[in-house]
């Protein structure tokens, strides 16, 4: 499109134009299609543990100490993710609301 327009060619021009339009058009259709319809990752990690958990308790541990297992687990890599986060992008701290986090 570009090119065309700085060689003064319309026709050039409204091709890559038009092209550019269709491209996005069968984007958005493709994006609609597909987005309500997929299975996120984080669904797919909870049915694999509410598994493993059956799984667990039905071979004879204790329920609530498994699922105290899991909470604490949980925890411990929101924990994780949250401190990795904070440090590489606020330098460790969380920014107040109204802060300017830019230099």
């Amino acid at each position: 499109m570009i090119g065309g327009s700085i060689a003064d060619d319309n026709a050039l021009t409204l091709t890559f134009g038009l092209v550019t339009a269709a491209a996005v058009m069968c984007l958005i259709v493709a994006t609609a299609v597909a987005g309500a319809g997929s299975v996120d990752a984080g669904e797919v990690a909870g049915r694999r543990v509410e598994e493993l958990v059956a799984a667990l308790v039905a071979e004879g541990a204790d329920e609530s100490a498994v699922r105290e297992v899991v909470r604490q687990a949980v925890a411990l890599g929101r924990n994780q993710a949250g401190e990795k986060a904070g440090a590489e992008v606020h330098g460790g701290r969380t920014p107040r609301p109204g802060d300017r986090t830019f230099t």
